[in-house]
């Protein structure tokens, strides 16, 4: 399998408020985020990050989409530093989060053809990808609609394709069906599987056991910014389904830091 990301001892933390401190339940005025993370990503591979809300999760995926730098540790994607590399890493990306927030004042076709025009896109591909994708999540009946009078699930929508306007090899989706229905949460999942099978490499975070029992080839087990597992999904799930597994391993950490 031909590596496309390497994870190497990534590290953040946060300071906190009085306030933050309240609401995280814990005396210290700074928040170890992530803990030394490390891991690989194959080409053509779903891999998912599982974990709970606050594991981490969000924050190593802006570090890989070069959003946020981490305090130590660094990330190669297909060979390039978020660190040293961010332009040709932005490059070869796509990056879906619900912190994501487009301007309700556009339409979809005016956002598609503005990130389009940001990633180089030549006009002739852009119409075409356009249109297919448009039909692909029934975006075309309202390309021309302000964002502010759309559905929410159908701004996911709009949010998705524009991600990958450019055609990225290697995807980022942060928890991509919060929120929605059941209907778009199934659209949204069978593309993705339809971008494995294009040999499209996908990192997937949630806290959704079934997606990952779904899609994912591998998961690693996130939990208080610490990778606390890291298998294929066959194997993690071998004798105990993948819940199970989870909270045994939750409950084992939880233990081992009272």
């Amino acid at each position: 399998m031909e590596e496309i990301l390497k994870v190497e001892n990534l590290k953040k933390t946060f300071k906190l408020s009085r306030k933050q401190q309240k609401i995280e339940r814990i005396s210290q005025p700074v928040k170890k985020a992530v803990d030394g993370l490390s891991f690989t990503a194959y080409r053509g591979e779903i891999f998912g990050l599982l974990g709970p809300n606050g594991a981490g999760k969000t924050t190593t995926l802006r570090m890989l989409a070069t959003l946020i730098k981490p305090d130590s540790g660094n990330a190669f994607i297909d060979g390039f530093s978020i660190l040293d590399n961010k332009d040709e890493v932005c490059r070869r990306i796509g990056f879906l989060t619900s912190e994501l927030k487009l301007e309700d004042f556009f339409t979809p076709a005016y956002l598609f053809d503005f990130f389009s025009d940001l990633y180089g896109v030549e006009k002739t591909v852009r119409e075409e990808r356009k249109r297919r994708l448009f039909a692909k999540f029934g975006i075309d009946r309202f390309a021309e609609v302000k964002l502010a009078n759309l559905s929410t699930g159908m701004k996911q929508k709009v949010s998705l394709v524009i991600s990958i306007v450019h055609d990225p090899d290697f995807i980022i989706f942060d928890e991509p069906t919060n929120g929605l229905d059941v209907i778009t949460a199934k659209v949204v999942t069978d593309f993705l599987q339809e971008l494995k099978d294009d040999g499209k490499t996908v990192i997937l975070s949630t806290h959704i056991f079934s997606l990952v029992e779904k899609l994912c080839d591998r998961v690693g087990i996130i939990i208080d910014g610490k990778l606390i597992a890291l298998d294929s999904l066959k194997n993690l799930t071998a004798e105990k389904n993948l819940e199970e597994v989870f909270f045994e391993l939750y409950n084992a950490n939880v233990a081992e830091n009272l």
